[in-house]
C-alpha cells in the first residue's frame, strides 16, 4: 500500500434531478483505490457535511495504475455542504451517454436501496442504520447494509454480469454467499464471516481449490443452463474468432515480434484446443476470476470457505481457472497446489492428463483473460475506459510470452 501515491479526491456535485452544483475542495483519502469510496464518503461528510453518493469516476491524474493520484469523481448529494462550491470548467459529466451505467445516474443508487429494502422486508428483516457505500465502479456498485439479520451487501452490476444472481441461486449454497434475493443485476447477499484469502496458507488454498472443482464436476453435464444463463463461451468454436478480432484490434498498441508471435498462436488455437481436448476433461463451468482474494471465510485448515464474484464466469475448459490463482497466490505454494489441483481431477476423471492440459492452456489462458477486458471496454463508457484500457495489450504479451 505504501507504493502507491495518496490520493487526492475532488467531488463534483450534483442534486437528485441531475442539475451541476459545482465543485468541493479536494481532500486526502487513506485508500488508493479508484473504486473504493467508503473513504471519499466519509471525507465529504467529515469535513464538508456533504451527504454524498459516488456515482462515477469523470477524470483521473496521475497515480499508479488505478490507484493515488489526483482523482474525481460525480457525486450525488443529499445535504448542503459547509463550504463555497467551485465552479466546474470540464465537460458535461451528465451528458448523455448510452452505456452509462444506471447506477452512475442521479437517482441510481437510491433506486437500488429503494429495491434492497423491499428484499429486505420481503424476507422479514430491516434495515437498521444508514447503507454505506463501499465501491462504484464499470464492474459493481457494492454497498453495506446494516439490518435485523445482520450486515447485509447490496452487489449491483453491468448485463454483462448480470447473470451472477441466478448463477449464485443454482450453485451449491455451501459454497457461495447466502443468497437472500436477485433480480436482474441486483443481488442481496448475506454476511460470510472470516476474511478474504489473499496470502493464506497452502491447507486453505487447497480447500477452495477442492470446492471449485467439485462444483465443475457437478456442472460438466449441465452446460446447456450455462448457455441459457448467457455465460460467455470460452470453448473453442467461439474463442478461436474472437481471440483473432481481439489481435486486430490491439495490433497498434503491440511491437511486431510479439505480433508475428501472437499470430502464430492463433493459427495453431484449433490444434491446441484438440490437443486438450486429448487430456480428457470435459468444458463445464469456469469462476472467470479465481484467486484468493475471491474466496472467503475461516482462515482455520478445518475451516468454511466460500467462493466469491461469479459475474466472470463462463463455459470452458476448467483448467483455465487455474493460471489467475496461480499468478495470485504465493510462489512457494504453487508447485504442491498444482499437484494437488492435478490429484483431483484425475480422481474425478480416471486416465485424465490435467498435468498436460494445464500445460498447452498456458497461453490460452492470458488469451482468456485479454479477451475479458476487451469485453468490459466494449461495453463502458468512454470515460471509465482508464480501469482497463492497458488490460488486453498486457495479456496479449503474457500469451505471447507463454508461447
Amino acid at each position: 500500500m505504501t507504493d502507491f501515491p495518496p490520493r487526492q479526491a475532488t467531488l463534483l456535485l450534483c442534486d437528485s434531478d441531475g442539475h451541476l452544483l459545482g465543485t468541493l475542495p479536494p481532500f486526502e483519502v487513506a485508500l488508493p483505490w479508484w473504486q473504493d469510496v467508503s473513504d471519499v464518503v466519509t471525507g465529504a461528510r467529515d469535513r464538508y457535511g456533504a451527504e454524498v453518493t459516488v456515482l462515477r469516476l469523470v477524470e483521473a491524474d496521475g497515480g499508479w495504475g488505478t490507484a493515488g493520484g489526483a482523482v474525481t469523481y460525480l457525486a450525488e448529494v443529499a445535504s448542503a455542504p459547509t463550504v463555497e462550491l467551485a465552479r466546474w470548467a470540464g465537460d458535461d459529466p451528465l451528458a448523455e451517454q448510452p452505456l452509462r451505467l444506471p447506477y452512475a445516474r442521479p437517482g441510481g443508487p437510491a433506486a437500488d436501496l429503494a429495491w434492497a429494502d423491499a428484499a429486505l422486508a420481503a424476507a422479514g428483516c430491516r434495515r437498521t442504520g444508514p447503507a454505506e457505500q463501499m465501491r462504484t465502479w464499470n464492474l459493481s456498485s457494492i454497498w453495506r447494509l446494516p439490518t435485523s439479520g445482520g450486515p447485509t451487501w447490496l452487489k449491483v452490476v453491468p448485463s454483462f454480469f448480470a447473470h451472477e444472481g441466478a448463477m449464485i441461486g443454482r450453485l451449491d449454497p455451501a459454497v457461495v454467499p447466502p443468497l437472500l434475493a436477485t433480480e436482474g443485476p441486483r443481488v442481496l447477499l448475506a454476511d460470510v464471516p472470516g476474511e478474504d484469502h489473499w496470502g493464506c496458507e497452502l491447507p486453505v488454498l487447497q480447500r477452495v481449490v477442492a470446492m471449485l472443482v467439485g462444483l465443475q464436476v457437478s456442472w460438466s453435464a449441465r452446460v446447456g443452463e450455462l448457455e441459457a444463463l448467457g455465460a460467455p463461451d470460452w470453448r473453442a468454436a467461439a474463442f478461436v474468432p474472437a481471440a483473432e478480432r481481439l489481435l486486430e484490434l490491439t495490433e497498434p498498441e503491440l511491437d511486431a515480434g510479439t505480433v508475428s508471435r501472437l499470430a502464430a498462436l492463433l493459427d495453431g488455437l484449433p490444434e491446441r484446443f484438440g490437443a486438450v481436448a486429448e487430456c480428457g476433461l470435459p468444458d463445464t463451468l469456469v469462476h472467470g476470476d479465481f484467486h484468493p482474494g475471491n474466496t472467503r471465510g475461516s482462515p482455520a485448515d478445518d475451516g468454511r470457505s466460500v467462493l466469491l464474484d461469479w459475474g466472470d464466469c463462463g463455459i470452458g475448459h476448467p483448467l483455465l481457472d487455474q493460471a489467475a490463482c496461480m499468478a495470485s497466490g504465493r510462489p512457494e505454494q504453487r508447485d504442491e497446489l498444482r499437484a494437488h489441483w492435478s490429484a483431483l481431477w484425475r480422481s474425478a476423471v480416471p486416465m485424465s492428463d490435467p498435468d498436460r492440459a494445464a500445460e498447452l492452456l498456458e497461453p490460452v489462458s492470458a488469451l482468456q483473460r485479454a479477451l475479458v477486458y476487451r469485453s468490459f471496454l466494449d461495453a463502458v463508457e468512454p470515460a471509465e475506459h482508464i480501469y482497463h484500457s492497458g488490460d488486453p495489450a498486457q495479456w496479449l504479451r503474457r500469451a505471447a510470452g507463454q508461447f
